[in-house]
């Protein structure tokens, strides 16, 4: 029976139209290596950082970054462009990539004596020498002396009170490092380890989401990239995080095979780096005598682009060309130093490859192309802009209408779906995001048998801006202006 009621009452119904969820536009998302035996840090596990002391925290930190590419993006991501969060790939592991035990004798200054910053300190072991030069007791740590990694080194510090009775003693040391040369592109590139049950490496990539609720759209290996095989990954995982979502892959060429630039065109097509989701850089940038790779700036100033109000909004409609970077020179891995005046930076453009150019204002990130140019020129794959909005705009429309998936497909959830996503577009293109776009739910595609499978097809429209990359004056000779001679 009813429940009896008599009088008026009210209740709220959901709201029709759902706000849309937009997709984070530039998150970092590098696989590489960091001293993480210094702070106990994970190996092989993405690790989310939004500041430089956290980062520095989790995976610790090293200025060689030949030895610890991750540091080099740590530095330049949150200290030059202050970016953030990036996500962080370690795949040095201290139980691995091992260089091998090693005994020497040394001599402390001070009460103090340096390891390498690799070496590492479960693993050290120190005797002591008695007035004939033989080895006596073994000496204990916490008691004898301690250890502390700072300044770049394994710092051994004698403590007082302690059996090392001499601030100049000579000590036996022997100890085992981690070995970052020991990391091999099958590291980076990882796969799923059937032993483990784990995956590791570049494939990490699609746990990103699962975990922190975040869409990494910048794939970074700084020292490994140049390799092909491992380009090729980062090109793939870009074009299919999570089996849905779209980034790009950031890759330098190799300055050590291609120290022209004409030479880089040539390394480009050898290594096939072509693929609309890969954006391929050279040469090498400097600051105040420190080098970079290139694509850990590119990445650095297309999330600062993104960032900004005046210029990406959140979203990544604007190209990061002609944009300043924080640089002072461009050179070769070995400090060459390197000059590129606009011909020969556009003959690199023509060819599919950004560089720097410092013409106006300092030096700027120059080039809008991905790396399928010229052989690709479908505007939404060439222009980096163009297709990074396409792909934003795709993640963003997934992340809105997932909680639509399995209700009921009917003519509600259609208009809802239409009229939600319709709106938002609008907001894009009143905010010069977008120059137009709309949504739409077409008969004619969509079939009966799709539709009776639950499969239903929605047709967006998109027009992302170009960016401006010619600005085309002609001046001409006007003879009619010689009249202002005989006019006061």
């Amino acid at each position: 029976m009813s429940e009896f009621y008599h009088g008026a009452k009210a209740k709220k119904q959901a709201v029709s139209v759902s706000a849309p969820i937009t997709a984070d536009s530039s998150i970092h998302f590098i696989v590489g290596t960091a001293p993480v035996h210094t702070v106990g840090g994970k190996v092989n596990e993405p690790v989310c950082v939004s500041s430089y002391d956290e980062a520095v925290e989790a995976v610790g930190y090293s200025e060689d970054w030949e030895k610890y590419d991750i540091c080099e993006e740590i530095y330049t991501s949150f200290m030059l462009y202050q970016n953030g969060p990036v996500v962080i790939v370690n795949v040095l592991d201290p139980e691995k990539h091992l260089a091998g035990e090693i005994t020497a004798d040394m001599e402390l200054a001070g009460g103090t004596v340096d390891l390498p910053l690799e070496a590492l300190e479960d693993t050290v072991a120190v005797k002591g020498y008695d007035g004939e030069n033989i080895l006596t007791e073994n000496y204990k740590r916490g008691i004898d002396y301690d250890l502390l990694y700072t300044d770049g080194v394994l710092r051994l510090e004698r403590i007082a009170g302690g059996n090392i009775t001499s601030d100049t003693a000579r000590l036996s040391v022997k100890y085992n490092s981690v070995n970052p040369a020991g990391v091999t592109k099958e590291d980076i590139i990882g796969g799923y380890d059937v032993n483990t049950k784990k995956s590791n490496g570049f494939e990490l990539v699609d746990s990103v989401f699962a975990k922190f609720r975040i869409i990494p759209t910048l794939l970074l290996a700084p020292n490994f990239s140049h390799d092909s095989e491992v380009a090729a990954v980062m090109a793939a995982k870009a074009e299919n995080i999570n089996g849905l979502f779209k980034g790009k892959a950031l890759i330098d060429v190799d300055t050590s095979e291609a120290a022209t630039y004409t030479e880089a065109v040539a390394w480009k097509n050898k290594n096939n780096i072509t693929q609309p989701s890969q954006l391929l850089m050279w040469p090498m940038y400097a600051l105040g005598g420190k080098i970079y790779h290139a694509s850990v700036h590119q990445a650095g100033l297309m999330s600062k682009t993104d960032a900004a109000e005046e210029l990406g909004r959140g979203t990544p409609c604007e190209s990061s060309s002609n944009k300043s970077l924080q640089i002072d020179g461009m050179v070769l891995a070995d400090g060459t130093e390197v000059l590129l005046d606009l011909t020969k930076a556009n003959h690199l453009n023509a060819n599919g490859i950004i560089t720097a150019l410092n013409f106006i204002g300092g030096f700027v990130s120059w080039g809008n192309e991905t790396a399928c140019y010229p052989a690709n020129t479908d505007v939404t794959d060439y222009f980096y802009n163009v297709s990074r909005m396409f792909g934003w705009v795709g993640n963003s429309v997934i992340l809105s209408v997932w909680s639509k998936v399995d209700r009921r497909l009917n003519k509600r959830l259609i208009e809802s779906v239409v009229d939600s996503l319709n709106i938002w577009l609008n907001g894009l293109m009143a905010d010069e995001v977008v120059l137009g776009g709309r949504i739409e739910f077409l008969e004619q595609e969509n079939i009966e048998s799709d539709l009776m499978a639950g499969k239903a097809r929605f047709h967006i429209y998109l027009t992302p801006s170009s960016p401006a990359k010619v600005l085309d004056f002609v001046l001409e000779y006007d003879v009619s202006y010689l009249e202002n001679l005989f006019t006061s």
